[in-house]
């Protein structure tokens, strides 16, 4: 594979980029920053003290802003695949579902870093799907 971005890849990468903001924005932004009963019951849930949901809204919404903006592009997803990372974490010590809980860290993982990698030939390079031999 080059490190040339074609406009298919372009388009894939920037609505992978925007379903995974908006999925975040709305459904786990938004309901912790808004202070709604249903972010602190979850918390709760998961074995979390009251108080923490909307600390760690305003700490989604920093790393998704940051994931947004292309110069700080990488250090948001770095960062946020950290934040995902702990999610994972608590749904295995909640002892949640696998695939519908404990692996829901990882899709939007995949969707974010999957955005990224298809709109950044720099990042393509770095992580190549596939390497050329040379005889």
């Amino acid at each position: 594979m080059t490190n040339t971005t074609t406009p298919a890849m372009l388009w894939t990468g920037r609505v992978l980029t925007g379903l995974f903001a908006l999925f975040m924005l709305g459904a786990s932004v938004t309901p912790k920053l808004m202070m709604m009963p249903i972010a602190e019951e979850t918390m709760a849930q998961l074995g979390w003290p009251a108080g923490y949901a909307f600390s760690i809204g305003i700490l989604e919404l920093v790393l998704v802003v940051l994931y947004l903006v292309p110069q700080t592009r990488i250090l948001g997803a770095v960062l946020m695949t950290g934040l995902l990372g702990g999610a994972m974490a608590t749904q295995i010590r909640a002892g949640s579902p696998l695939f519908s809980h404990i692996l829901f860290s990882a899709y939007l993982g995949l969707f974010m870093w999957g955005g990224l990698w298809l709109r950044d030939p720099q990042l393509r390079a770095l992580f190549p799907f596939a390497r050329k031999t040379n005889p």
